[in-house]
């Protein structure tokens, strides 16, 4: 029950609480894994540089280094706003703090610009629900923060099982198209016959969020719940983010493999890599390193365990022994950013390859394209604004977890981005949306530069949310035509780009079709959405009538993209002979921003 899908039984979906490479069918067979050496300690040695387009090829085998955020790259001005925003976290937000504390890890390329502790992991001895307080332990029981902190991943769980599941695809075990039940023929009960391995991997099977599978007090009673569960939609017609898949794609993989999730994890994953603080039931003598979660008690939990500090913390995993595919890992920011570098270097780190690249060029593509908002892929969610925040593309991948972590990677930039929070201590009800995430990522996706095509800046919208911003320059007597650079990334379908034309002076404003590259028109004047975070070229003909033209640049009050460069404005006489150039003091001195800032960045 306590995954990010829901804040408890009956609780709001994902979404509103946060506010094609291979054919698709038949098995895949793409290549073999070889043998791994273990992966470098924090702080050792390994290439620093970068690669734009995320280093899917199979020779890039970037490790991490610690380092600063020049040489990774980014601007450390954003980084260092990253880290002070995720403090003020720690204070009430709005109500209560939304975590008792926080790891926060961000980098590009091999390079690990940022590794900050914050606050506490261990502050509360119980819950209060009478007076909705936190009883604190005294102070020298209280345990802070620390960058090796060990967390309760929850359903970041579920990107581990994903991957397990990919290695056999590639090997030829597993049948992405496959129905479940050839390999567990008990699971077609109550309909489920015709769910296959592809649906469980992007949430299309039609299994609801969630059921108590801790109830049943044995393995069999709780495999006989997931036997007979009636799919509340037929499969591959909605998409529904459930626990229930990535706990049958365990039962799979145990079945093909002969071994216990918890041995594959370790031996296809976490020894390969060298992720040596990673793993399902952490043993006693890492308690003291382990951030604490909830005071579990009904009403709120399904069990009464008091508070939960070493344990898994959600129930149905705890029914399971702490091993599921849905959640129950525990890990540290390093050994997730050894994870993201691994993908973004597509399946390779140092000597050890757990992936071909094309096995993660598949876990990143987009197979719920019949579901918009939804995009997924095997295992990894894309594109979702309303944690990755302005990192968030079509190419972004990443998950959360419901005791408040949270991985992000974005291939177009290769950069990553860890948030690892104890939002669950003392109880899931402190916790709301995902702000801490949101605000994180945004950080880094500014701290990403954009360079200007002309000169040393460029004009930049800013990424602040509800707002109106314009960027307004005179029609000049003669001029025929607009020519700029346009650069933009937004929210999708909220926060559109638009250019306009007024004839009355600024009383009244029209839409300006224009086209990008000489071939694409946009007939409404305005763009939105992803456009490949590369300039543009814009040319737009000008009405004869018109006084006045401006950029506008509109956002909602929820989420935020990049935002909007402009540059190189010129207004062009209809022998082509510019008339306005903005790389003339006089005439760059005539452009009215209003919010827009000179950016060299």
């Amino acid at each position: 029950m306590a995954t990010d899908a829901t804040r408890g039984r009956g609780g709001p979906s994902r979404r509103t609480f946060g506010g094609g490479l291979l054919a698709l069918g038949g098995a895949v067979v793409i290549g073999t894994v070889p043998g791994a050496a273990a992966a470098p300690d924090p702080g050792s040695g390994g290439d620093s540089g970068f690669a734009g387009d995320g280093g899917g090829s199979a020779t890039r085998r970037t490790t991490l280094r610690r380092g600063s955020a020049e040489r990774a790259g980014l601007i450390s001005g954003h980084l260092d706003r990253l880290a002070t925003e995720a403090e003020t976290f720690l204070a009430p937000s709005p109500v209560h703090p939304w975590y008792a504390g926080a790891v926060l890890l961000a980098g590009r390329g091999g390079t690990v610009a940022l590794h900050r502790a914050i606050g506490s992991a261990v502050r509360y001895a119980r819950y209060d629900e009478k007076t909705d307080t936190g009883i604190e332990l005294p102070p020298e029981r209280q345990l802070p923060m620390t960058e090796e902190t060990v967390f309760d991943l929850a359903s970041v769980s579920k990107l581990f099982t994903s991957i397990l599941a990919v290695q056999q695809i590639e090997r030829g075990t597993l049948d992405l198209e496959a129905r479940v039940t050839a390999y567990l023929p008990e699971f077609g009960g109550g309909g489920k016959q015709d769910v296959t391995v592809r649906q469980l991997l992007t949430h299309t099977s039609g299994f609801r969020s969630w059921i108590p599978l801790y109830k049943e007090p044995t393995r069999e009673g709780k495999l006989r719940l997931l036997w007979d569960e009636v799919p509340a939609n037929p499969p591959g017609s909605a998409y529904l983010y459930s626990d229930l898949n990535l706990i049958s794609l365990q039962l799979i993989l145990e079945e093909i493999t002969g071994h216990g999730l918890d041995a594959l994890l370790h031996d296809e994953i976490t020894a390969p890599l060298g992720m040596h603080r990673t793993r399902f039931n952490p043993p006693l003598s890492w308690r003291p390193d382990i951030a604490a979660t909830e005071d579990a008690r009904p009403p709120w939990s399904g069990l009464d365990r008091g508070m939960v500090w070493g344990e898994v913390h959600d129930e149905n995993a705890h029914g399971l022994g702490g091993v599921a595919g849905h959640a129950g890992i525990f890990s540290r920011a390093w050994d997730l950013a050894i994870l993201a570098r691994t993908l973004l270097n597509g399946g390779a780190y140092g000597r050890a390859r757990i992936l071909s690249p094309a096995s993660v060029e598949l876990m990143f593509t987009d197979f719920n394209t019949a579901f918009p908002g939804d995009e997924h892929g095997l295992g990894f969610e894309l594109y979702q604004h309303w944690y990755m925040g302005a990192m968030a593309t079509p190419r972004t991948a990443g998950h959360t977890g419901f005791t408040g972590t949270s991985l992000v990677l974005d291939p177009t930039t290769d950069a990553f981005l860890i948030v690892l929070g104890n939002s669950v201590h003392p109880v899931r009800s402190w916790r709301s949306g995902s702000a801490p995430r949101v605000a994180a990522a945004n950080q880094l996706a500014r701290a990403v530069p954009v360079r200007p095509t002309r000169g040393r800046t460029a004009w930049f919208s800013g990424m602040a949310s509800a707002t109106t911003r314009t960027l307004t320059l005179p029609h000049v007597a003669g001029a025929a035509r607009l020519e700029c650079a346009l650069w933009w990334d937004t929210e999708p379908g909220a926060d559109p780009a638009a250019l306009e034309c007024s004839a009355d002076g600024g009383t009244t404003w029209r839409p300006l079709p224009f086209t990008t590259d000489g071939r694409t028109a946009h007939p409404t004047g305005a763009v939105g959405g992803w456009s490949g975070r590369v300039w543009h070229r814009v040319s737009a003909p000008l009405p004869e009538a018109a006084t006045l033209l401006r950029w506008r640049y509109t956002t909602d009050q929820r989420y935020v993209g990049r935002g909007v460069y402009v540059d190189g404005l010129r207004l062009l006489d209809g022998a082509g002979r510019p008339v306005f150039d903005e790389a003339r003091p006089a005439d760059g001195a005539r452009i009215t921003p209003n919010g827009w800032i000179r950016s060299g960045d």
